[in-house]
């Protein structure tokens, strides 16, 4: 049985008329893996419901 994962790689992959080999399949995996654990984080990141995006950003 196909993970839920693999089933989003080939519904995007396939949407967007992306090749997808069979060999590229787990470094995508790994990448989405990490992608989706850093948007975790971001997400679980309690603001203030004050906090306002910054109008302008300096380096």
């Amino acid at each position: 049985m196909a993970e839920p994962l693999d089933d989003y790689i080939d519904a995007v992959s396939k949407a967007l008329a992306l090749p997808l080999e069979e060999a590229w399949r787990p470094a995508v995996r790994a990448n989405l893996e990490v992608s989706l654990r850093f948007g975790r984080l971001v997400d679980e990141f309690a603001l203030p419901d004050e906090t306002e995006p910054a109008p302008v950003f300096t380096a």
